[in-house]
């Protein structure tokens, strides 16, 4: 395939997507038409003109339709009319970007308002956005961790938590139990059975035998003293 063929084809393409994108476009509206009573400003607001798309100015015997330049517009004077239409209904082609201007030629209806600015664009494709998944739509992927683990991505959490154990261990299945320690404090409270060291200990206490005989022993030194003198 030569290039002029595919130039041609692309062109022809390009044609039939115009014909079915356009758009027929009537002068006013549906509640309006061509003539002084109709809002034609606020009416042309409110289209998209796209090249391709089509004016269709609808209007009676007292009416004409004539493209002026942006000056006449202004000042609905007609020194410099380009084209001048009064078949009653006119349908004009837009086939290039940019803005064009039409007023009715009867003398004081362009005053009255019986204008129109008509800003045509370039035709593009609308494009949907593309949707990105949200984060429950996101697959969570097992990755591989430490020896014996599987890594597994929490959902809720910024870092991975270690998942369910590949291979079983005896070390892994028996539960670490935490010794918990208390304080020692001494206890001041006996018991009934074991006796109070305070009850243990007793002052030894001299022999009644034994006083009596230092007893005597005194008595017959005081005696014999006595009878020395």
């Amino acid at each position: 395939m030569g290039v002029l063929e595919i130039i041609v084809r692309v062109t022809l393409v390009t044609v039939l997507i115009k014909l079915v994108m356009a758009t027929d476009h009537i002068v006013g509206g549906p509640d309006g038409g061509w003539d002084t009573s109709s809002d034609l400003q606020s009416w042309a607001l409110s289209q998209k003109f796209s090249v391709g798309d089509n004016l269709i100015f609808q209007y009676p015997p007292n009416h004409n339709v004539i493209e002026v330049t942006k000056a006449d517009y202004d000042s609905c004077q007609l020194t410099k009319p380009i084209q001048t239409y009064n078949d009653g209904k006119t349908t004009i082609p837009l086939t290039s970007p940019g803005k064009k201007y039409y007023i009715c030629g009867t003398i004081g209806h362009c005053s009255t308002g019986m204008k129109v600015e008509i800003d045509t664009t370039l035709a593009t494709a609308s494009s949907s956005p593309v949707e990105s998944p949200s984060p429950q739509e996101i697959p969570i992927i097992p990755s591989p961790g430490p020896e014996g683990l599987t890594l597994t991505p929490s959902p809720s959490a910024e870092s991975p938590s270690y998942g369910v154990p590949l291979a079983s261990s005896p070390l892994l299945d028996t539960p670490l139990e935490t010794p918990t320690l208390s304080p020692m404090v001494p206890s001041t409270e006996f018991t009934g059975s074991a006796a109070s060291p305070l009850e243990n200990h007793s002052v030894d206490q001299p022999d009644s035998s034994s006083a009596s005989k230092v007893m005597q022993a005194a008595v017959l030194s005081y005696l014999t003293m006595i009878v020395a003198f």
